[in-house]
């Protein structure tokens, strides 16, 4: 399939277009007008901000959309975005796959939240189950539209895990925000592009799938493990939220101390999806992020 990719030069973007390619997909990147473009290379050139030129990016021979372009904050500029995006895929069966994330769920208690639990965002993604709901109603005028919503990326050194090791490397010790039971819903970036893989190809029209492959992970062990990636011996300590909302912003720390716990069911069942990379703090101690 010709696969049309936004944020491909991101964290996630760029895993899921790496393993398209493998898959044997002919992957086209969306770049920022004025981007510097390999020779060789079939993009498009636009802005998320500029619906015209998502419009035109998505060609008749276009057969699927991929949406990992990081949200604008802005709700009228993604909703504008994901409208112009769909345009062009109505009537016709083509794939659309939309990023949103597990923080819309709010703090979900003990139970294990499948994917048709209710949301309850945090402020950090307010709008976004409004923009879900949008992408999934597209189903039912021929869209084969799906939503997925990762839980926190780990892997290749990136994402947030490298705040954490960075916040061990000033402060001699790993970090985590809020109380020690906070826990978080974790996946690798690469078990993630394989669901994403697996969505393109046979995801159904309307479906909602969590991308989670650690259902709940304690957030004082990752910054144990962040300490070990630093060179230190696995030392954690507490970082009240509200100390932490001047250095990162309330909406941020109120999500890092977001307590979760995340099941993805339906990608297992439905698609066949089998996680196989390490556990995350296997990963933060001994793998992509030490040295």
């Amino acid at each position: 399939m010709k696969v049309l990719v936004l944020g491909a030069g991101g964290y996630i973007g760029s895993a899921v277009a790496r393993r398209l390619r493998r898959e044997g997909h002919d992957v086209v990147p969306f770049l920022r007008t004025g981007s510097t473009v390999p020779p060789g290379t079939e993009v498009r050139t636009g802005d998320l901000a500029d619906p015209d030129s998502l419009r035109a990016a998505v060609t008749d021979d276009i057969e699927a959309v991929v949406h990992a372009a990081t949200p604008s904050g802005d709700e009228a500029v993604d909703t504008a975005a994901v409208d112009a995006l769909l345009d062009r895929l109505r009537g016709t069966g083509r794939a659309f796959v939309y990023t949103s994330g597990v923080w819309v769920l709010g703090a979900t208690g003990e139970q294990a939240a499948g994917e048709d639990a209710a949301t309850d965002p945090i402020d950090i993604v307010g709008y976004r189950p409004r923009i879900e709901q949008r992408v999934l109603a597209a189903a039912s005028d021929d869209v084969r539209a799906s939503v997925v919503r990762p839980g926190i990326v780990h892997g290749s050194g990136g994402g947030i895990p490298a705040l954490m090791v960075s916040w061990a490397r000033e402060h001699g010790r790993g970090r985590y925000v809020g109380p020690a039971t906070t826990r978080w819903p974790m996946v690798h970036v690469e078990d993630l592009a394989a669901l994403y893989a697996l969505v393109v190809e046979k995801g159904t029209a309307g479906s909602l799938l969590h991308g989670v492959a650690n259902e709940a992970v304690p957030a004082a062990a990752l910054a144990a493990a962040a300490d070990v990636a630093a060179g230190g011996t696995g030392r954690a300590e507490p970082w009240p939220v509200e100390e932490a909302a001047v250095a990162l912003g309330q909406p941020f720390a109120e999500a890092l101390a977001l307590d979760q716990t995340v099941s993805a069911g339906r990608a297992l069942t439905e698609l066949g999806w089998r996680p196989e990379q390490p556990y995350a703090t296997t990963d933060l101690a001994g793998g992509s992020y030490a040295g």
